[in-house]
């Protein structure tokens, strides 16, 4: 079993992006970490022939989910897509494939070189992204987008309960985050088994994977808690997008700090695979005003 592997889910819509994706593991990958890709088993044949088979292992979601005979297929893909997909993330683990695994999305992609010591702390526990989104929250006071504090707020609220925790709120993410089997081995066989459940009745009742594991890591200790911060610069809206821009920040220079970059795909659709035309015209409009506040700063 490996120490550590990366991991992404992905789907047919998100096909650029993982490319874009898969190209910078190519390219930054110095400690020759395997990459593992999974999406829908009907969209394995295009994500074989867009992106290549070099330094990328392909498996489809189905062959995830079958690990656990205790989740329906067919409930779990009656799911959205945002649902089903934090559900299929949380149960690689039980491939036996490795130790702990970096969860990465499509929209995010490497700046610099990395290797197992970025993820793996001496003990060889992994580093736990662990915060209290700050960032996050002083972007959303500037903005008088007061829902982003009410909303972390309630969410971690709800999911103290859930474990019965108290004293300070955490965000364990955004992704990519690295995750430890351990815990999630511990959380299905120490909180969720014991009340007849699955991670698919865990996401219905409370729908956020990171925090699931965040809290179950602090509840069980199953690895040795080494709390870090956000490995790459999240964009989660595109007004945070463009107050960057206009601050100066490119990949060079984030390159100094951070990992890599996501630019959340909810707003970011430049790269929609199979976009209509006026998609396509509206992101060129967007691309535009984008090099033309580059220009500006």
């Amino acid at each position: 079993m490996k120490d550590l592997v990366l991991y992404c889910k992905s789907y047919h819509r998100d096909m650029q992006r993982a490319k874009r994706l898969a190209e910078s593991v190519r390219c930054f990958n110095s400690g020759n970490l395997p990459f593992y890709l999974s999406c829908p088993s009907e969209d394995l044949p295009l994500f074989r022939n867009i992106i290549g088979s070099e330094g990328v292992t392909f498996l489809a979601d189905e062959e995830i989910v079958a690990e656990n005979s205790a989740i329906n297929q067919s409930d779990l893909f009656a799911l959205s897509g945002g649902l089903s997909q934090q559900i299929i993330k949380s149960e690689f683990w039980r491939l036996g494939i490795c130790e702990n695994y970096l969860c990465i999305d499509s929209d995010a992609y490497f700046i610099r070189a990395f290797n197992t010591g970025d993820f793996l702390a001496p003990s060889g526990d992994p580093y736990t992204v662990m915060n209290e989104s700050l960032e996050l929250r002083l972007f959303g006071a500037l903005h008088k987008h007061s829902k982003i504090a009410r909303n972390r707020d309630e969410e971690c609220k709800a999911i103290m309960e859930i474990f019965g925790r108290t004293g300070r709120q955490y965000d364990f993410g955004p992704l990519p985050v690295v995750w430890s089997r351990s815990v999630w081995a511990d959380l299905a066989e120490k909180h969720l088994e014991p009340r007849g459940m699955n991670f698919l009745d865990a996401i219905k009742l409370f729908p956020s994977e990171m925090r699931w594991y965040g809290e179950a890591l602090l509840k069980f200790k199953s690895i040795e808690l080494w709390p870090v911060e956000t490995l790459f610069r999240c964009y989660h809206y595109e007004e945070q997008f463009r107050d960057a821009q206009k601050a100066g920040e490119t990949d060079e220079t984030l390159s100094q700090i951070y990992l890599g970059v996501c630019s959340q795909s909810n707003w970011d659709k430049e790269l929609d695979h199979g976009q209509n035309k006026k998609s396509l015209l509206s992101n060129i409009v967007r691309t535009i005003r984008r090099r033309v506040l580059r220009r500006l700063v």
